[in-house]
């Protein structure tokens, strides 16, 4: 099944619990801290709908049309197919709606390719994750995530010494028909405006922590369960000339909160296992999938950067000054290099598991460190090449409703290269990427999306191949001797 836009929206309008600050929303469709964020939701899924663009972003199987991104891949082309359609959405978003619908469905899907990783000792799950996988394709799901403890929760000595509960999430209570969870996760990207919400771990527990090592999903109208959105940035936007990405693409952060919330057996994917709890996603290509997005995300979010770039120097002719122009070749040589990297992805990739073909996963996780680190400085570029282009405009548009105001800023304000108006909305623009509170939270964002640096290089360390790396020394320093005299 393919959703269309407003069938997504009567999703939404479900009995959620949300709160921004003390007060509780009663409806994310038409509050005006998530109305629009949530009509992008559904443009994605109108977009998807769209018989013109189903070759990219829908297949077929068995007689039943999926979006194209729960593909299980067996070729270069099921790959080349997955990267299109998150390519296609993050087109649509301008690669600023980080954890699209996309996100987590491929997290999931990359799992399915592998469910038997799920069966353990603790018990046989993978009968679970696959009746979960098809459920999110029939139903095209739109799933947030929270999968790391809150940062208070990271010293539990101190709970304990202060006879406190420790509040992440965990198993309290055990019945016939499921568990009883109870506690705070972070952080849920998207969660306010999604269907579900995967719980997990993606950082490794330890062993005395096997109550915390649940894996499972669940509705966001579970009884019980709350959402704590950060302060969003949606209602700063006055108009949209004047916060053109604030107004449409402020995707939402929020803690979740289990208040003794019941999760039945067949939603349950692990328990009881702090090994397994964050393996199950580097030992399946679930990692892969759900990162390769983000890759596909990045570089589109990156050739809107180059394009500001490119139109900032054109305003005020600066673009034809060799220095210039040299920033601006060294911005396409970052674009271009992501490319590669994200093409390499599928031309190199793995046979694995048995039966499919992956990502390769060395060249994703180099992507992904190159993006977390590099986003900050590919922003100061960008910040540099404004100038004080960005602080010389008006406040906001409404000077255009003043007859002798307009006539003055249309007069004093044009270049030879771009009348005042066309400047004015480029510069607004530039500045909902370089300073603005939206573009605050996407320097924050883009440092930690997939984790801390030290994890994604810590993946990039698991998955190279020292052998191979070694033994090209040792060859080197097996074809000389010692020599027999000076």
């Amino acid at each position: 099944m393919l959703r269309t836009g407003r069938e997504h929206l009567e999703k939404l309008r479900d009995d959620r619990v949300v709160y921004i600050g003390g007060e509780k929303v009663e409806d994310v469709t038409s509050h005006p801290a998530f109305a629009h964020a949530a009509a992008t939701a559904a443009a994605i899924y109108d977009m998807k709908a769209d018989p013109a663009n189903r070759d990219i972003t829908a297949f077929e199987e068995d007689g039943e049309l999926y979006s194209s991104y729960y593909i299980r891949s067996k070729s270069r082309d099921d790959l080349r197919k997955r990267s299109a359609v998150h390519a296609k959405i993050a087109q649509a978003t301008y690669g600023v709606f980080g954890r699209s619908p996309d996100h987590v469905s491929s997290f999931v899907t990359g799992m399915a390719t592998d469910a038997q990783i799920l069966n353990t000792e603790h018990g046989d799950f993978s009968g679970n994750l696959l009746a979960y996988y098809d459920y999110m394709r029939k139903q095209d799901i739109y799933a947030a995530y929270a999968v790391l403890p809150p940062q208070a929760a990271r010293d539990p000595a101190f709970y304990h010494k202060q006879n406190l509960p420790v509040p992440t999430l965990q198993v309290v209570g055990e019945a016939d028909d499921g568990v009883i969870i109870s506690g705070m996760k972070m952080l849920a990207t998207g969660a306010v405006i999604a269907d579900e919400i995967w719980i997990g771990n993606v950082i490794p527990l330890a062993p005395d922590q096997a109550s915390q090592a649940i894996t499972c999903a669940l509705p966001c109208n579970t009884p019980g369960l709350s959402l704590w959105s950060r302060k969003p940035m949606e209602p700063n936007a006055v108009t949209e000339f004047d916060s053109p990405l604030t107004w449409r693409f402020d995707e939402t952060d929020a803690m979740v909160l289990c208040d003794k919330v019941k999760v039945p057996w067949e939603r349950i994917f692990c328990i009881n296992d702090a090994v397994q709890s964050s393996r199950i996603y580097t030992a399946t290509p679930s990692h892969c999938y759900g990162n390769h997005q983000s890759n596909v995300r990045f570089l589109t979010k990156l050739r809107l950067i180059v394009g500001l770039a490119s139109k900032v120097t054109q305003s005020t002719g600066a673009n034809k000054i060799p220095a210039v122009a040299e920033t601006l070749g060294k911005l396409c040589s970052w674009e271009a290099g992501l490319a590669g990297m994200v093409s390499g992805q599928i031309e190199a990739a793995e046979s694995w598991p048995d039966g499919y073909l992956t990502f390769n996963r060395r060249m994703m996780y180099a992507a992904l460190n190159w993006c977390t680190d590099s986003h900050s400085q590919i922003i100061d570029v960008l910040r540099e090449l404004c100038g004080g282009g960005v602080f010389q405009m008006p406040a906001d548009v409404s000077v255009m409703q003043d007859d002798a105001l307009r006539e003055r800023f249309e007069t004093y304000w044009q270049t030879p290269q771009m009348d005042a108006l066309a400047r004015m909305k480029l510069f607004r623009l530039a500045w909902d990427l370089v300073g603005s509170e939206f573009a605050g939270r996407h320097q924050q964002y883009e440092k930690f999306y997939a984790g801390a640096s030290f994890i994604v290089r810590g993946h990039s360390f698991c998955e190279a191949p020292w052998g191979a790396f070694d033994k090209i020394v040792d060859d080197l320093m097996a074809s000389y001797d010692v020599p027999q005299s000076l």
